[in-house]
């Protein structure tokens, strides 16, 4: 499903859509579009994507392709669901000890 979701292909569209979304969370899905997890976790995304329209926005990000954040953000897990809003990384508790991202 990730061909129905947009894509943001460079590190600019991602901070500009990371910058300009003033009023919804914008979550960002880094990661590759021919991986199983991120195939899956796509599926999801889309699913719900209608129902959260009003206060979230879904992109996704080929980590190959725009290596700009991996380093940044400590990519380094085939798929990883990042939240922000106003400007401002959202930081979540799982349990995990990694509040900065869900990955799989």
């Amino acid at each position: 499903m990730s061909y129905m979701l947009p894509h943001l292909h460079s590190g600019w569209a991602v901070d500009q859509a990371i910058l300009t979304e003033e009023k919804r969370v914008v979550v960002i899905r880094f990661g590759s579009d021919w991986d199983k997890t991120c195939m899956q976790t796509d599926e999801i995304l889309f699913s719900i994507a209608e129902d959260v329209k009003n206060f979230a926005v879904v992109y996704l990000v080929d980590i190959n392709a725009v290596p700009d954040f991996n380093d940044m953000y400590e990519l380094y897990d085939p798929c990883t669901v990042m939240f922000f809003f106003r400007n401002k990384h959202i930081m979540i508790d799982l349990g995990t000890g990694n509040n900065n991202k869900v990955n799989w």
